[in-house]
């Protein structure tokens, strides 16, 4: 049974390279927002062979790995306490593929954080499709760490569905432009509309239809976060390209994992994917609500 210590911690992937450094940096300032702890964990695939031409008799292809995340662990601690100095952390190295290791550690968290394109000096290392694969199986909301600092003043944005499906998403991206204290850019996107004029007073009444469904979704948060300035754009374009515009100018951008109702684009594999391969700011990807 997880506690509530359990609940808020934040689960950092570690592998030793330079974008899991910088994962941690913005995990540990995410701590310190939420009043959590950090947990540092390295997955290490077994191997059970000798090395070649090893120093030590027996020395193996596992002791050097395991020794790499040891000194990855090391440095990934350092750069979280060069951020929040008193922030809480532990570390560990498991046994096991990067992404069932890592979703296993979601099971209770608050919060899994992963670098993009990390390729570190472990077998392990937790590539772009590693991070995919995360965000796919992890228990909670998952942030890949990526693209630039546009300062702590940016928007956050947020890809709505509308449908009781995207509550989940909305409520991770109204807690975080709050925990900020920055606006929160709620953008709901169609399709190009058709050339054909024929077809123009039904697509307005689309239009018109999805302009009204966001409102009534993003109802009930404005009346939780009454001072949280919010800018709705329902939106002529493709999801993955509207959102890659405005992460540009972000500093987090929310998708859920799997997309419902109208924005049947928001799902990883298409939207949620682009965004983590391709978005100019971190992205957090989150599990729609059940129904």
């Amino acid at each position: 049974m997880s506690t509530l210590q359990d609940q808020r911690r934040i689960v950092v992937g570690v592998d030793g390279s330079s974008e899991a450094v910088e994962a941690v940096r913005w995990a540990a300032a995410e701590a310190a927002r939420r009043g959590a702890g950090l947990r540092l964990v390295t997955a290490v695939e077994w191997l059970d062979r000798p090395t070649v031409g090893a120093p030590v008799p027996g020395y193996s292809v596992a002791d050097r790995l395991f020794e790499l995340a040891a000194t990855g662990l090391e440095e990934a601690e350092t750069a979280a306490k060069e951020v929040v100095p008193d922030v809480a952390i532990g570390r560990e190295t498991v046994v096991g593929f990067p992404v069932a290791v890592l979703a296993s550690e979601s099971r209770g968290a608050g919060l899994l954080v992963v670098g993009a394109g990390q390729g570190g000096r472990i077998a392990s290392a937790l590539a772009g499709s590693t991070a995919v694969g995360v965000a796919t199986h992890a228990a909670c909301p998952v942030v890949v760490v990526r693209g630039e600092d546009h300062g702590s003043t940016a928007p956050v944005v947020v890809g709505v569905d509308a449908s009781p499906r995207g509550e989940a998403v909305l409520a991770f991206a109204f807690e975080a432009a709050a925990e900020r204290g920055v606006p929160l850019v709620a953008v709901h996107t169609w399709g190009d509309p058709p050339g054909d004029a024929r077809t123009a007073p039904m697509w307005s009444e689309l239009v018109a239809d999805a302009e009204r469904d966001v409102a009534e979704s993003l109802a009930g948060w404005g009346e939780k976060y009454p001072d949280l300035p919010v800018r709705r754009i329902v939106s002529h374009s493709s999801p993955a390209r509207r959102l890659r515009e405005l992460s540009e100018e972000a500093q987090l951008v929310v998708v859920g994992s799997r997309g419902h109702g109208e924005l049947v684009g928001l799902i990883l594999g298409s939207v949620s994917n682009a965004m983590v391969h391709g978005a100019a700011c971190p992205v957090a990807v989150v599990r729609p609500t059940r129904p």
